[in-house]
């Protein structure tokens, strides 16, 4: 679950901390009764790949009126998304902690399809960009490109059942390329980016974010030097949720019952 992000601050102000969220509550809108929108607000990620010294990051998620995210602060760096007219997002800006620019991201699309995400610097020889594939409005596969001519550029590639990724295959573009397998299973409730912007969720990448659901287990392999697939770890979460349905904590824990990861949502409604 651990989520990998070529322009987005490694995820991963709360409002309001969802312990409960009545399925009943409506607000009013233009004389209608709707049900709000769940947004995260907040995810704290506490890593144990040295138990004795856990590593842990805080997201912290700002919308607009219109429920757009606009900003991400973690690890005191900030980006700022901007979108056009239709609801598409068209820059983010990204600022180190003492507010200067670092760089910033253009999106292309063709039709309602993103093809491409530049990330620009002063120094050019830093920009790179992030492509997409796409097979019935499904991502099936993104590509790195950190060169003009794209050589060994980094790829991922996704296996769907319905909506949710069930495999996801990642290759780390260089001299020696390292490819690495993640196989899913799924519970049937919402995952925490549900009302996140499709094309945000797109851009983060990742299966947990682009599936529905939240997976429940988690096969990591290697190929070895025969290129034979090695299973190296198997990691089962456990999902708590708040009457919205939605996880407020996942634990995910190794085959020998260490704790691997774990993650807190936090939401409000809009």
């Amino acid at each position: 679950m651990k989520i990998k992000n070529y322009f987005f601050l490694s995820l991963m102000t709360s409002v309001i901390f969802l312990n409960s969220c009545e399925s009943e509550d409506v607000i009013e809108l233009n004389g209608n009764f709707v049900e709000p929108k769940i947004l995260l607000t907040k995810v704290t990620t506490v890593y144990y790949d040295n138990p004795a010294n856990p590593q842990t990051n805080v997201a912290n998620f700002t919308y607009n009126s219109k429920g757009e995210l606009t900003k991400v602060i973690s690890e005191g760096r900030t980006s700022n998304y901007e979108y056009d007219a239709t609801g598409k997002p068209i820059k983010t800006n990204y600022y180190n902690a003492d507010g200067t620019l670092d760089y910033y991201s253009s999106y292309t699309y063709n039709g309602d399809q993103l093809l491409n995400i530049k990330a620009i610097y002063t120094n050019p020889d830093f920009n790179r960009t992030i492509s997409y594939t796409y097979d019935n409005g499904k991502v099936m596969t993104s590509t790195l490109c950190q060169s003009a001519n794209c050589s060994n550029p980094s790829t991922s590639s996704y296996t769907y059942n319905g909506e949710n990724i069930t495999v996801e295959t990642s290759v780390i573009g260089g001299t020696f390329p390292s490819p690495t397998k993640h196989e899913y299973l799924y519970d049937n409730q919402l995952n925490p980016f549900t009302y996140t912007n499709k094309y945000l969720k797109i851009s983060f990448g990742g299966a947990y974010v682009l599936s529905k659901n939240n997976y429940t287990t988690e096969r990591i392999s290697y190929k070895d030097g025969s290129g034979n697939w090695v299973q190296n770890q198997h990691i089962i979460y456990d999902v708590q949720y708040n009457s919205a349905q939605l996880p407020t904590q996942v634990i995910g824990k190794n085959s020998n019952g260490s704790t691997y990861v774990r993650y807190n949502y936090e939401y409000t409604a809009q």
